[in-house]
């Protein structure tokens, strides 16, 4: 403790002493006749003018509601990232598998969805790559406009939404939007096949969940019974079949089972 209050009385001596100093620099300029300008003590801060102005040029309006646009998908991009990859499948597989091994809040869940998050960018890189190269690289350097580049951005996306998407859900969405039924998959709207891939995404998930429940379940269980037999059932049985369940889980490379399964799910 004392070393504590030590350490503060140095350390705010030396703050008083360094604002002393600038102190009797400014005064000494002062009296010098030195007058300070802004700008001139080596820190420079960025501007930015705003202006309203009419304009009798279309091509004002056009590049205004490009930039609207692009603030728009910008605003979207998390809810692109979560609902249109791998992210929800990934997601939802990890919290089902910590409340299966019932470590109540390890791993925390900004560590899940971290992992999640990077794991996602992995799987989708392939289509990360389609996009910037067939869209933002040749818009960047204007060989095409801005609809051909959001056709060319949207392509692959379908292409893995539709790799991952069972029929009969894409069917329940056609059915519930009251479209003629698609020749081709080109035919299909963006705004069925998202709820759709995401339906199939949960769907997935939760099946893969069952079937990580089943050994933790069969290990309570049996922790349980054993317990029981032993007149014991005043002691939890969480408490003795964590360790068994995390002793399996470490024994079996969990972890390299899972993820990779996961990975080798939207192959």
């Amino acid at each position: 403790m004392n070393q504590g209050r030590r350490f503060a009385a140095a350390l705010l001596l030396a703050l008083t002493g360094t604002l002393l100093a600038t102190a009797a620099a400014l005064a000494a300029d002062a009296a010098g006749g030195a007058t300070y300008v802004p700008g001139t003590s080596g820190i420079t801060l960025p501007s930015l003018s705003l202006s309203f102005a009419n304009s009798q040029k279309p091509a004002d309006v056009v590049s205004v509601l490009r930039i609207i646009m692009m603030l728009t998908v910008l605003s979207l991009a998390p809810a692109i990232l979560i609902m249109m990859t791998s992210f929800t499948r990934i997601v939802v597989v990890l919290s089902f598998l910590r409340q299966a091994l019932g470590t109540q809040q390890m791993p925390p869940n900004q560590l899940i969805v971290g992992l999640s998050l990077f794991l996602s960018l992995f799987i989708m890189a392939p289509t990360w790559k389609n996009i910037a190269k067939n869209s933002i690289e040749p818009y960047m350097a204007e060989k095409i406009d801005q609809k051909t580049a959001y056709e060319n951005a949207e392509n692959p996306l379908r292409d893995f939404m539709f790799a991952q998407t069972r029929e009969k859900d894409l069917e329940l969405f056609l059915s519930l939007s009251h479209e003629a039924k698609p020749k081709t998959r080109a035919d299909v709207p963006t705004y069925v096949l998202i709820p759709s891939f995401i339906i199939s995404e949960l769907k997935t998930a939760f099946q893969i969940g069952f079937m990580l429940y089943l050994p933790f379940l069969v290990l309570d269980m049996v922790v349980a019974s054993v317990l029981m037999a032993m007149g014991m059932m005043m002691l939890p049985p969480v408490m003795i079949s964590l360790p068994f369940k995390l002793l399996l889980f470490v024994l079996v490379d969990g972890w390299e089972l899972v993820v990779g399964s996961l990975v080798k799910s939207f192959g």
